[in-house]
């Protein structure tokens, strides 16, 4: 099994303190978010890991590690990210965003996921959310879960609150057939989308969200498997995120919602 994180993205909403800094290399309690995860990945048996960067490249440059670059990185996102690196799609892939932190136990679960297109979610996101922001009912997209745990639809912003089973975290798995099926998926797509609006997001194809790529999925009939969580992770979004965990993480208080 392989890694793959995804950190080609310049990380706007933090640009108070990623100013030529990818937002995966922000110091987080003595260690870079990169670097905490390239060492949950070792700790659980991965040592086959690869990074696709883009902005501000030269930054992130760990020993052991394959390197892949989005040269487009401004004006495209996740999925192009993903494709950049599909000379590695010969073996089940795990793939995490850069600008999160997960326990060992969640990766470990995702590792051991049966399916071709797993997904973490977290049933007790309002929790965080009501720490994090104050509120629920802020940046929320929709994410719906079928008695099977099979997701039926997801990547709508800012559905009605009912609507959302769980919260998508940032940290996936693939099989090797999964990422044939994403190869074959994306060629379609860019034959008949590009430059024109694709899935939930209304983004155009080139700047697709990993969502709207799971939706797709979903639409065709395959199964996207939700494995689920009760936290266990959090996320790096914008300024207030990162100066709210580095206070968390003093206090004592951050334990709460992950053990790192």
């Amino acid at each position: 099994m392989k890694a793959l994180i995804l950190a080609a993205g310049q990380g706007t909403r933090l640009k108070k303190y990623t100013q030529g800094l990818p937002k995966g290399m922000l110091n987080f309690d003595g260690k870079t978010i990169i670097q905490r995860q390239l060492e949950i990945y070792r700790a659980c048996g991965i040592d086959d890991i690869s990074i696709v960067r883009g902005y501000a490249a030269e930054k992130i440059n760990y020993e052991g590690v394959k390197y892949y670059d989005n040269l487009d990185y401004a004006n495209t996102n996740m999925v192009e990210s993903l494709m950049a690196a599909k000379s590695e799609f010969n073996d089940d892939l795990i793939v995490s965003y850069s600008d999160i932190l997960f326990e060992p136990g969640m990766l470990k679960a995702m590792m051991n996921a049966d399916g071709d297109f797993c997904v973490s979610v977290d049933d007790d996101w309002r929790e965080y959310w009501q720490k994090r922001y104050g509120k629920i009912d802020f940046d929320t997209e929709s994410l719906t879960i079928d008695d099977d745990n099979n997701i039926t639809e997801l990547g709508l912003e800012n559905p009605q609150l009912e609507t959302i089973s769980a919260r998508y975290i940032g940290l996936l798995k693939f099989s090797r057939a999964g990422l044939e099926y994403i190869v074959k998926t994306m060629n379609e797509a860019y034959k008949n989308y590009e430059g024109k609006a694709w899935q939930q997001s209304g983004k155009t194809v080139r700047k697709a969200y990993m969502t709207d790529l799971l939706n797709a999925i979903i639409e065709s009939g395959r199964k996207v498997k939700a494995v689920r969580f009760s936290h266990g992770w959090i996320e790096f979004d914008t300024n207030e995120d990162y100066e709210q965990a580095c206070k968390w993480a003093e206090d004592g208080s951050l334990k709460t919602l992950i053990n790192l």
